[in-house]
């Protein structure tokens, strides 16, 4: 029996969960029968789940993208095709933060908007960059932009990225740019560049183009 109201088995019950305004949550999934682990780890798999105990931890935002609402109802359509019973708990959720005028100054989501008019607009593969003004605000920007799996720049007070727009390794546009919403919102300034760009990439049977650098790909 389920206990307490954090608890859902359906889409549905899962969404009548989440608050008025909600913009992220995390939300545990466990399978009720253990020997099927396995399967619900790779039908999550797109989702980047972690694990905790027997559960796996994924994140949830409202709108589009590979955490999207949208792609979740997916993945729990494809288990329940499948007929693997689940317990979902929704662990906690967070609102959106106030969005910032367009006119405002000093915003790395609208950094963000303005560095992507520089490329051309059938862009699939990015690899940008985003500076900080601070190594004071190393630590909790790497937390902020956790999703995005940043990796830092040793040379310089950085953090670099890659954001694939429709299929293939890297960050939605949509995730990149939430990620950046949160460091405005924590008073985290700096700026972002897109360092390499490319068109129309089609992946297959790989996760698409790869950059190298240092001699390491990324």
């Amino acid at each position: 029996m389920l206990v307490g109201m954090s608890y859902a088995r359906t889409w549905p019950q899962l969404q009548a969960l989440l608050p008025a305004g909600w913009s992220e949550a995390r939300v545990s999934l466990r399978a009720e029968d253990a020997a099927q682990q396995a399967r619900v780890g790779a039908i999550l798999g797109p989702l980047n789940p972690g694990r905790s105990d027997d559960s796996f931890v994924f994140q949830l935002v409202a709108g589009g993208g590979t955490n999207g609402t949208e792609a979740v109802k997916r993945m729990l359509a494809r288990l329940a095709d499948e007929r693997i019973g689940c317990v979902l708990r929704l662990l906690d959720t967070a609102k959106a933060a106030p969005k910032a005028p367009a006119t405002a100054t000093g915003s790395l989501a609208l950094a963000w908007d303005a560095a992507q008019l520089t490329i051309p607009g059938d862009w699939s593969d990015v690899y940008g960059e985003i500076a900080l003004d601070s190594s004071d605000l190393l630590e909790r920007a790497a937390l902020l932009l956790g999703p995005i799996n940043p990796h830092r720049n040793p040379d310089a007070v950085a953090f670099r990225f890659r954001a694939a727009r429709r299929a293939g390794y890297g960050a939605s546009d949509g995730m990149v740019r939430r990620c950046l919403e949160r460091l405005d919102a924590d008073g985290i300034g700096g700026s972002v560049t897109i360092l390499r760009a490319l068109c129309e990439t089609r992946p297959v049977a790989t996760q698409g183009p790869q950059w190298v650098e240092g001699g390491k790909n990324f």
